[in-house]
């Protein structure tokens, strides 16, 4: 889907992705309320849909950049979670499940190997899923996949300010399945997926937010891309997708359920790299 009422105002700005083609994706385990093993994965049918996100991120203008899937990783394909970049910076991932905890390193040799001055964790953290930039501070999340301590590496890595946000709704274990980056600062939020004190700074920070209803946050709508022009969301967000077209974005809807079988999305697909 498509709108055909795009401000003329707004100018995308050009980004720079790092992605992980899922050969290897199936669900073996339970580490967040979306998965199921006793449900069948199609590893071709996942492969197939993230094809089609890794083409509308080149048809979008994008430089997308690949890691290698490395076997016996299910969840690698969530890039997202690698780490956080940040003015040629990379700050690493530690994962919380120890099914994931080989990522990290794997994530970080990649970042080395392509010009990334490297800082490894000290604290859990999961990378860009729980980190997202808006408006020059690094907006945080916490509360089931990283640790508050992480937010003080952060601090010190970026010389940033870093807005620590609290989650409270296990669907939404990631930041970034309760929220979307719209443009460099606006925002897209459901506010029921964070605690009191989190979301009243939501609201001081980003008065004029979309903020997204349950039926489409449920399809993980918030996990979506964009580059302030063009987002790039879940298909049956129709409700979100509406509301973005009423603030003159263009939208580019998808369809990655298999890997919604594994907690994941759009953005759980996607690892901005900023040099």
């Amino acid at each position: 889907m498509t709108s055909a009422a795009t401000d003329p105002n707004r100018t995308p700005v050009h980004k720079t992705v790092l992605m992980c083609r899922p050969e290897h994706f199936t669900v073996t385990s339970t580490i967040n309320v979306w998965m199921d093993p006793t449900k069948p994965t199609r590893t071709d049918v996942a492969v197939a849909q993230w094809q089609t996100l890794h083409d509308a991120y080149t048809q979008l203008g994008y430089d997308v950049e690949l890691i290698d899937p490395i076997d016996g990783l299910d969840d690698m394909v969530y890039a997202a979670n690698g780490g956080f970049t940040l003015d040629g910076k990379a700050y690493g991932a530690k994962f919380t499940y120890a099914e994931r905890i080989p990522e990290g390193p794997a994530y970080m040799e990649w970042f080395g190997a392509n010009g990334f001055e490297v800082h490894e964790p000290e604290h859990v953290n999961e990378g860009e899923g729980d980190m997202l930039l808006s408006a020059g501070a690094i907006l945080a999340g916490h509360g089931f996949r990283t640790s508050l301590d992480s937010h003080d590496e952060l601090r010190g890595i970026f010389d940033r300010e870093v807005v620590s946000l609290r989650l409270v709704d296990p669907r939404f274990y990631h930041l970034d399945t309760a929220m979307a980056i719209l443009d460099g600062d606006s925002i897209a939020y459901l506010p029921a997926a964070f605690d009191d004190a989190s979301r009243a700074e939501l609201e001081r920070r980003y008065p004029d937010a979309i903020l997204v209803d349950e039926a489409d946050a449920s399809v993980l709508g918030l996990n979506s891309f964009g580059d302030g022009r063009t987002m790039v969301i879940a298909q049956r967000a129709t409700g979100f997708e509406r509301q973005l077209r009423s603030r003159g974005y263009e939208t580019i809807g998808l369809d990655l359920s298999e890997l919604l079988l594994g907690g994941g999305g759009i953005k759980c697909c996607t690892l901005e790299l900023r040099r």
